[in-house]
């Protein structure tokens, strides 16, 4: 059996970058010409200078938290689409409202390579149990199957008698969908006496997967894989068989910065996830997810060689109100922009006294008190709120993305 999606996924990691970084320039010239909101941010921007990360991450950021701000002032995509609306398979609706568009090119969405490392393959009868109304889930997972060459059961949520029945009649080898409906589904086939035995096989979605629910699947004879997306981005990374973190997909060019901030942090270190996808319909640059996760070491056990990422680690809008001001990582990341002394940050929040409390926790190779002066007036001025700063041993932080800590809840 055929162990790899393609040659990409085998290629040297030298080899990768060059290619992505050779792709870059043309990539950026297209949604500057074709993008408004791109031609805007990038007025000033040279596309044939952005040939390596560092040029890249020199370009402005575009938050998912604001594409409904975008999308409300220019209708329907904000401008970032460089396709013309009527010129789309399908525009599709995520929570906010927010569109999202889906191109007319195979496997649009990126998703026949991760399910492919799933097990799945041509001839495969597989339900689908993404939602189909509206949303870009079920459409996502669709073309993807489409393009291995498997028939789809647009089955949608809901309906779990129904849902066991057609399993059975259609003798289904695959699922998609989220890992608790699966559950709900099997649960419901041992309550009717009505055992699902020919399901061999899934790729979980949309929430978190936890490694007791792959065990009990596993245990009924199914091999489920986890797979991370967006409805702006398509597939970002999938899990293979070596089950060691998510493997990024080829074609896209993934970053994990600071957050608040476009700044790469070193591997290993947790951060929000950034993503430019090499795509003609909707050319994001240097997209944040809100996503919090990490880079793994090494290379995958399964020979995919391309950077693995530890999963979705937790959310990076870690935004919150103190004395009826409203405090961001971006603010506490330009305070630190302000103290080059200062390495790390962290503001926590507490309420001791019953009064809410602003404190600047600091890693400083060398402890000098007009640091903790400079941060103290660099917040202050940004947040209008007045902070107590003070300094903790370098690598005390811990490493779990948070550049805002609130406490309040636990006292």
């Amino acid at each position: 059996m055929q162990e790899h999606f393609d040659a990409l996924e085998t290629r040297i990691p030298d080899l990768r970058e060059a290619a992505l970084m050779a792709a870059l320039p043309a990539q950026i010239a297209h949604a500057k010409a074709h993008a408004p909101f791109f031609s805007r941010i990038f007025a000033s921007v040279e596309p044939p200078a952005i040939n390596s990360r560092a040029a890249l991450a020199a370009l402005p950021v575009t938050r998912k938290s604001e594409l409904h701000e975008f999308q409300a002032a220019l209708r329907p995509f904000g401008g970032l689409n460089a396709t013309a609306p009527g010129a789309l398979a399908r525009i599709l609706m995520s929570p906010g409202p927010i569109y999202d568009p889906e191109g007319r090119r195979a496997d649009y969405w990126q998703s026949a390579r991760g399910l492919f490392a799933a097990g799945f393959r041509a001839g495969d009868v597989v339900q689908n149990c993404f939602s189909y109304h509206l949303t870009p889930a079920g459409s996502m997972f669709e073309t993807g199957l489409h393009a291995l060459g498997c028939a789809v059961i647009p089955a949608g949520v809901g309906q779990t008698e129904m849902q066991v029945q057609v399993m059975r009649d259609l003798a289904v080898s695959g699922y998609v969908g989220t890992p608790s409906f699966l559950k709900i589904i099997l649960e419901k086939a041992e309550e009717l006496n009505q055992p699902v035995i020919t399901l061999k096989r899934a790729q979980v979605s949309g929430e978190a997967f936890y490694p007791a629910q792959r065990d009990a699947l596993k245990a009924r004879g199914i091999a489920a894989f986890q797979a991370y997306g967006t409805a702006d981005l398509g597939m970002i990374a999938h899990e293979s068989e070596a089950r060691e973190g998510l493997i990024v997909n080829e074609n896209i060019i993934l970053e994990i910065v600071r957050p608040g901030t476009g700044n790469p942090v070193p591997d290993g270190e947790v951060g929000e996830v950034l993503v430019t996808v090499l795509s003609a319909d909707y050319p994001l640059v240097r997209f944040a997810t809100g996503d919090l996760s990490a880079v793994l070491p090494g290379r995958s056990a399964c020979g995919r060689t391309n950077i693995r990422i530890k999963g979705w680690l937790g959310r990076a809008d870690q935004t919150t109100k103190v004395r009826g001001l409203f405090v961001h990582p971006h603010q506490v990341a330009a305070a630190l922009a302000r103290a080059p002394g200062i390495s790390k940050v962290r503001a926590v929040v507490d309420n001791p006294d019953g009064q809410d409390r602003l404190r600047l926790l600091c890693e400083a190779g060398a402890q000098d008190d007009q640091l903790i002066t400079l941060v103290e007036s660099a917040l202050r001025d940004i947040t209008k709120l007045r902070a107590e700063a003070s300094f903790v041993a370098i690598g005390s932080l811990p490493n779990d993305g948070k550049v805002i800590e609130d406490l309040r809840k636990l006292d």
